[in-house]
């Protein structure tokens, strides 16, 4: 069984720095299994405080993965209809990751896209497209550096709890 769980840890923890960058994969909660299973398996002991924070960093990271482009677009100075566009967009990506228009590309634009076409559509008359657009492109790449952060730090942690 222990051989089982360091098989899982490595890999939740390779698929959870995947999963900060390649959509479709739930970075943070990918990494905070891979500390658990390492715990579980005693190759790296955590206190119980150390597994509830990460665990709860992962939830709320995994969360704001899904605000921070909508909160940077209205930012940025984008109006409800630019950040509704920037919403529809992030949902729009989730569905044509690997099949859809732009493929996994599609992940960057969509929203990108979509802030802008709420601008255009819907804005007030002194908001700014592009600069709205760009809020919801900065957005994305925020949420992915709290992700890749948290999946290297929980690698880290479990590679110097391993020494």
């Amino acid at each position: 069984m222990t051989t089982l769980f360091i098989i899982l840890a490595l890999l939740m923890l390779i698929l959870g720095i995947i999963g900060s960058i390649a959509p479709g994969l739930p970075g943070p909660p990918l990494s905070w299994l891979g500390i658990l299973f390492a715990h579980l398996s005693g190759v790296a002991q955590f206190s119980n405080a150390f597994i509830i924070i990460t665990a709860i960093l992962a939830a709320v990271i995994t969360v704001m993965d899904f605000i921070i482009p909508s909160w940077s677009t209205k930012r940025h100075g984008g109006s409800k209809a630019g950040v509704w566009g920037c919403n529809i967009g992030l949902v729009l990506s989730l569905f044509g990751l690997s099949t859809g228009p732009l493929g996994l590309p599609g992940i960057i634009v969509w929203p990108f896209v979509g802030a802008l076409a709420g601008e255009l559509i819907g804005g007030k008359k002194d908001s700014k497209p592009l600069r709205a657009a760009w809020g919801a492109f900065l957005g994305f790449l925020t949420g992915t550096g709290l992700k890749l952060i948290f999946g290297i730090a929980m690698t880290i942690a479990t590679v110097v709890a391993y020494f």
